[in-house]
C-alpha cells in the first residue's frame, strides 16, 4: 500500500458537491477576478482570524510583498526574519529592494529565537517577520515586546499556520498584519494559488487593496504604479467552502500527530514539540533523526512518501550568497536542516497508515 505525503483527492471528494456549486455560481456571474465570492471569503476569514480586515491576493508570497510595500519598506532598509523557512519569506523582502537579516531559530520550536532579536536590530530595521513554521506559532510576546520598544512593525508569516493559536490568539491576529498562503496543500488550500493579508489597520488594508489592483483608487484612476495580485473569484468561493471545515480538518491532523508522537516518544526519533502556550495545527509533522537519509530511503522503498522542509537554510542558498553569510552563522538552523524529515499527514489519514509509517521508521532505526 502506497502512503502519499498529502491526499488532496480524498479531501476534495468530501466537499465535491459544495465545490460544484461554487463553480456554477462563478460561471453564472462571470465574476472571475475578485467579485462577490472573494468579498465573502475576506469577511469570513477576517472573522475567523479575529481581525477587522482581510485582503485576498493571489499568493502567500504576494501577501508578504504587499504588506512590505504598503509599509513603504524599500531599498536601504532591513527586514529581520529566519533562515529556516521557505524562500518566499525572504523573496518578499528582496522584491521591495530591502535586505533580509537573519536570526537563528529556537532549537525546540524551530521558530524565531526571541533572545537573538535585539542584537539584529539596527537603525535600518523597518520590519520583523517571524515565521509560524509547520503549523506552530512563534513566541510572539517577547518578539512583539522587543519590536514595540524600537517602534518596528511585526508581520506574521502565517502561511503554514491556518488556525494555529498562541495564548488564545489566532495566527495572523497579533502583528500589524498576518500573511497567509492558500497553496493547495496548506491546511486551508485553494484549488490553485491564493493568499491573504489580515490586519486591524484600516489604512494598511486599503493600501494593500490598491497595491493588488494596479494602485487603483477606482477604475482607470491610479494613485501609484501597483501590481496585479488579485484573487480569482473561483478561489474565493472554494476557500469559503473549505473554511467551514478547517477546524475539523485541523483536529484530524492533530489526532494523527498524537499517534505519531506516542509511537516515537522514548525512541531514537525526536518528535516535534507542541509548546504549552500554543495550539499546533500540524501543517507538517517533522521529526528529527541522526540517520535521516537512510530512514527516508527506507520509507521510499516501502512506498511511503516523505518530504524535507527545508534541507538548505536560506543563508546558504546561492540566491542569497550576496548577503555574505557563511556556514556556521546560524548553527541551530543548519543542524536542524540536516536532521529533519516530514512525514505523511493530512485530514483523514488512517491510523493504520500512521502506524505503518512509524513502524517502518523504527525498524529502520534498529537496522541502521
Amino acid at each position: 500500500m502506497t502512503i502519499p505525503f498529502v491526499d488532496l483527492k480524498s479531501l476534495h471528494a468530501e466537499v465535491e458537491d459544495e465545490l460544484h456549486q461554487v463553480f456554477s455560481r462563478v460561471l453564472d456571474s462571470s465574476a472571475f477576478v475578485l467579485g462577490p465570492e472573494v468579498k465573502q471569503f475576506e469577511k469570513m476569514f477576517a472573522e475567523y482570524v479575529g481581525t477587522d480586515h482581510c485582503v485576498a491576493v493571489n499568493t502567500g508570497t504576494a501577501a508578504l510583498h504587499l504588506v512590505l510595500a504598503s509599509l513603504d519598506v524599500g531599498p536601504g532598509d532591513e527586514v529581520i526574519t529566519v533562515p529556516h523557512t521557505f524562500i518566499a519569506t525572504a523573496e518578499a523582502i528582496t522584491a521591495v529592494g530591502a535586505r533580509p537579516v537573519f536570526v537563528d531559530i529556537d532549537p525546540v520550536s524551530f521558530t524565531m529565537n526571541p533572545e537573538l532579536l535585539e542584537a539584529a536590530i539596527t537603525t535600518r530595521t523597518r520590519a520583523i517577520i517571524p515565521v509560524h513554521l509547520y503549523g506552530q506559532m512563534a513566541d510572539m510576546d517577547p518578539i512583539l515586546k522587543t519590536a514595540d520598544r524600537h517602534g518596528i512593525p511585526v508581520i506574521e508569516d502565517a502561511c503554514q499556520a491556518h488556525g494555529a493559536e498562541y495564548k488564545g490568539y489566532k495566527a495572523g491576529s497579533m502583528g500589524v498584519a498576518g500573511c497567509f498562503s492558500f497553496y493547495p496543500g496548506k491546511n486551508l488550500g485553494a484549488c490553485g494559488e491564493g493568499g491573504a493579508v489580515t490586519t486591524n489597520d484600516a489604512r494598511l488594508a486599503r493600501r494593500i487593496e490598491m497595491w493588488r489592483d494596479h494602485g487603483s483608487t477606482r477604475k482607470y484612476e491610479h494613485a501609484f504604479p501597483g501590481l496585479n495580485m488579485r484573487m480569482e473569484g473561483l478561489q474565493g468561493g472554494i476557500l469559503s467552502v473549505k473554511l467551514n471545515h478547517l477546524d475539523r480538518w485541523n483536529r484530524e491532523r492533530r489526532q494523527a500527530a498524537a499517534l505519531y508522537t506516542k509511537a516515537f516518544t522514548g525512541t531514537e526519533i525526536t518528535p516535534p514539540a507542541e509548546l504549552d502556550d500554543r495550539y499546533h495545527v500540524y501543517h507538517l509533522y517533522v521529526i528529527q533523526a541522526e540517520n535521516r537519509e537512510y530512514l527516508r530511503n527506507q520509507l521510499t522503498s516501502a512506498g511511503i512518501e516523505s518530504g524535507l522542509h527545508y534541507p538548505i537554510p536560506l543563508h546558504l542558498q546561492e540566491a542569497y550568497s550576496s548577503l555574505g553569510y557563511r556556514r556556521g552563522a546560524f548553527p541551530v538552523a543548519e543542524r536542524v536542516a540536516n536532521h529533519i524529515l516530514s512525514l505523511p499527514i493530512y485530514p483523514g489519514i488512517a491510523s493504520e497508515a500512521v502506524a505503518r509509517v512509524a513502524s517502518e521508521l523504527l525498524e529502520g532505526c534498529r537496522v541502521n
